[in-house]
This record gives structure tokens, C-alpha cells and sequence, in this order.
């Protein structure tokens, strides 16, 4: 109850700010935008339409800059940060945790990156270009270097006494990691252990193991070893196994949810932090490209139907059959390599199953174009009173639906190899092919057979 109170309030205020925005009424914006928090002004700001929003982010308080940037998408981000001061955006940067900081400047332009790191104060570009220096995708790309270290032989006593004087610990806090005089990675010690050992107790005697992230590891992988193991946090450690920061379950819901995303957009060719209102033209461009990739693609299917101009031409009746082979090959076909996507993503397809995974969908196409063959078949041959058309596009249904499986197994561990999204480009190759080879298949046989 309480949750869904709360949603409905967040909702109102929201609408509330909407209509003052409508009427002019910026006092009233002003007092509505400090009752939100930080992520429900973000959410304002990505439903707004371009103009609104720099109207809204003038009215909001200049303490929580950084906060309301941090949960912004790129797109809308970026176009926010293009409007404010160069000296307003450091000091809004310097306050962000550093995983934050590091993916807000490396979705910046070069040139504004670099100026925003010189303006900063050494400390903050230090922490800043360390995790640039990682590159995108990589657990040192996403880790926070907010970490509380402990010496093996202090006791339990010294460390809340400290900790009492620090007041404040960060977020997401669950486990206080124990480091040699080398700063070498020794194992952690919970904070439910802290409170419940007797004061006396030496840290060494409460230190359990830590699975520890390399720097270099891909955030997938991180995102799939929190979700095995349920961590609130795990430690990034370097080559050496030095202690070099955290990563937190904050961070890891960030990359699911950007993982789907991607996935989700990319299969239309769009960018998953693409801004819904981002302006006519700007988007336009952007969907551009894609459509042309898929108008070059019907091209070459329409080219293929060229080839048995004469048969068309002479079998009027092939025309009005000549979308169904291919359409049943393309579902199938996604309906595989999505499943093997999925499977990637989650660690499932490995370079020891592939060979069997790929058997196994040659196989279900198979037993795919037997159902569906004869029941084509069937259907055709007592619509046009035709077994021998029957038998053909039965034929060609069951070489489309083996070349779906075939392909839509194949090629996202190809694509994956050659450094290519399978979830961007494997749909549009994928739909290529089973037109490609049912036309061909249909037509082929057709003229072979009928003429």
C-alpha cells in the first residue's frame, strides 16, 4: 500500500508540475520540484519536450545538479549539459560518484570531455581518468573507488570507534574489505559481523574470502556473477590483486536495464539511450541510416525474384504464393536467434555447447518443415487442386525452415566474433537469408518442375 501511495503521489506532483509549466506559474514549479526527488525530476525531464526541459532544469536547485544528471539518460543528458556553464558543469561533476562521473564524460564529445577534466581539481580528474583509461563495458568502467579498508590486526573496537568518527560510510555498504601493506586484496569482513564480534576480536579472524572482479572483466559478466550469487557489493581488483574500488547492486541493476534496452532497440536499429522527444530532424537522421539498410536488403530478396521473371509470369499463382515460404522461414529464424542471444547474454552458449546447440536447432527445423510442409502442402493442393504445386512450395518450406535454423543459431556467435552486435544487425541478416533462400527454394523448384 504504502509503495502504491507513493507512486500515485510521484504521478500527481509530476502533473501538478506540468499544468504550473502550462500556465507560466514558475513559483509554483520551484516548490513542486523541491518536494521530488532527484530521480522523479529526471523522469519530469525525459518526459518533457526539448523546450520544456531547460525551462524546468532553470528552476531546479543548483545542489542537486549532480544528482538529477546522474539518473538522466545520455541523450537528454547531453543536451542539458551543451546549455549550462562550463565552470557549473564541473563543479555538478566533481560531486558524482565515479562510476557516474566516468560515464557521463565518456558520452560527452571529446573535445567537452577534455576541457570538463582540465577545469577539474587534480584529485577528481585523477579518479576520473583512471576509470576512462578501462574503456567502456569493463568493471573498472563502472566501479566506485569509495571503499573502506581495514588492517588484518587491528581489532573490532578500533574499527566502530572509527567508523563512529567518520559519521558517514557509503552507500550500499555491506562489507569493508581487509588489505595488506601492499594494498593486496585479503578477503572482507561484513558489517553484521563488525556489530555482533566482541570489541577484542582481531580483523584477520573475521576475514572471509572474497570473489573478487579483474578490472578488465565485462560488465555482463559482473551483471551474471551478482545475479549467482546474490552480492550487495564485490570488490575490482587489478592483475596483482590490488584493491582498486567496488562494485555495488545499484550499478548492476543499471546494467540490466541498459542491457534490455539495447537489446529491445537495437533489434529496430535505434540507440538504446535515444531521447523519445528529441527533436524532428535529429531523429530522422538517426532512423535514416537503418532504413536504408533495410531497403538494400529487400533489394536483394526483389533481385532474387527477378532471376524467375518468366516464371512468375507465366504461374500467376506463384506470385500470390511467394511471401508465405519466406515469412515462416524469418519466424522461425528469429524465434532461434533470439533464443541464442538470450543464451549468450547469460553465459548459457559456450564454445564447448555450441556444436550441440547448433545440432539441435538443425533438428527443430527439420521436424519444423516436416509439420509445416505437409500441412502447406494440403492446404494448396486442395485450394488450386494442384499436388504438384503442393509438393514444391512443401519443398521449399522445408529447405527454408532447416536454413532458418541453420542461420539463426550461426550467426550471433559469428557476429560475436567478428565484434558485431548480434542483437543490432543478426535480425535484418537473419531475414535476408531465409527471403533469399525461400524465394530462391519456391521459384527454383517452381521452374524446374512446372515449366
Amino acid at each position: 500500500m504504502p509503495d502504491s501511495f507513493e507512486a500515485k503521489s510521484t504521478k500527481s506532483q509530476l502533473n501538478a508540475i506540468n499544468d504550473a509549466l502550462a500556465e507560466g506559474n514558475t513559483a509554483l514549479v520551484m516548490g513542486l520540484l523541491q518536494e521530488l526527488k532527484p530521480c522523479d525530476v529526471a523522469l519530469l525531464l525525459e518526459s518533457s519536450r526539448t523546450r520544456s526541459r531547460l525551462d524546468i532544469w532553470q528552476l531546479i536547485q543548483p545542489d542537486l545538479y549532480s544528482d538529477v544528471l546522474e539518473e538522466l539518460s545520455e541523450d537528454v543528458r547531453n543536451g542539458i549539459i551543451d546549455k549550462m556553464l562550463p565552470e557549473i558543469v564541473t563543479d555538478a561533476l566533481e560531486e558524482m560518484d565515479t562510476d557516474d562521473l566516468v560515464e557521463t564524460l565518456h558520452s560527452l564529445p571529446e573535445a567537452v570531455s577534455q576541457d570538463l577534466l582540465s577545469a577539474m581539481d587534480e584529485q577528481d580528474r585523477q579518479r576520473a581518468e583512471l576509470g576512462l583509461s578501462y574503456g567502456e563495458e569493463t568493471a573498472g568502467f563502472i566501479m566506485n573507488t569509495d571503499t573502506i579498508t581495514l588492517r588484518p590486526k587491528i581489532n573490532v573496537d578500533v574499527i566502530l570507534r572509527y567508523l563512529r568518527l567518520k559519521g558517514d560510510i557509503p552507500e550500499h555498504t555491506d562489507t569493508l574489505y581487509v588489505v595488506d601493506n601492499e594494498n593486496k586484496l585479503m578477503g572482507g569482513v561484513a558489517i553484521t559481523q563488525l556489530i555482533t564480534a566482541a570489541p577484542d576480536v582481531p580483523v584477520e579472524s573475521l576475514i572471509k574470502d572474497s570473489i573478487s572482479i579483474p578490472v578488465d572483466m565485462e560488465d555482463g559478466e559482473v551483471a551474471n556473477l551478482f545475479e549467482r550469487y546474490d552480492w550487495l557489493s564485490a570488490p575490482v581488483v587489478d592483475a596483482n590483486n590490488h584493491l582498486l574500488g567496488r562494485i555495488t547492486i545499484d550499478d548492476v541493476v543499471d546494467i540490466i536495464r541498459e542491457d534490455a534496452e539495447h537489446s529491445m532497440m537495437s533489434m529496430a536499429g535505434l540507440d538504446d539511450e535515444e531521447d523519445t522527444f528529441a527533436p524532428v530532424v535529429k531523429s530522422t537522421q538517426r532512423r535514416t541510416l537503418w532504413l536504408g539498410v533495410n531497403l538494400f536488403t529487400a533489394l536483394m530478396a526483389a533481385m532474387v525474384s527477378d532471376l524467375f521473371e518468366t516464371t512468375l509470369s507465366e504461374l500467376a499463382v506463384l506470385a500470390i504464393l511467394n511471401t508465405i515460404v519466406p515469412s515462416m522461414g524469418g519466424v522461425a529464424g528469429n524465434q532461434t536467434l533470439t533464443l541464442v542471444i538470450r543464451g549468450m547474454a547469460l553465459g548459457h552458449v559456450t564454445g564447448s555447447n555450441a556444436r550441440w546447440l547448433i545440432s539441435k536447432e538443425l533438428a527443430i527445423g527439420f521436424l519444423n518443415g516436416v509439420i509445416w510442409a505437409v500441412l502447406i502442402a494440403s492446404v494448396i493442393a486442395l485450394w488450386k487442386q494442384d499436388l504438384m504445386l503442393g509438393a514444391v512450395i512443401a519443398f521449399a518450406m522445408m529447405i527454408n525452415m532447416i536454413a532458418a535454423g541453420l542461420a539463426g543459431a550461426t550467426l550471433p556467435m559469428v557476429m560475436k566474433k567478428l565484434k558485431i552486435d548480434p542483437a543490432l544487425a543478426g535480425s535484418v541478416i537473419l531475414t535476408t537469408i531465409t527471403d533469399v533462400v525461400g524465394i530462391f527454394a519456391f521459384l527454383g523448384t517452381a521452374t524446374w518442375l512446372l515449366l
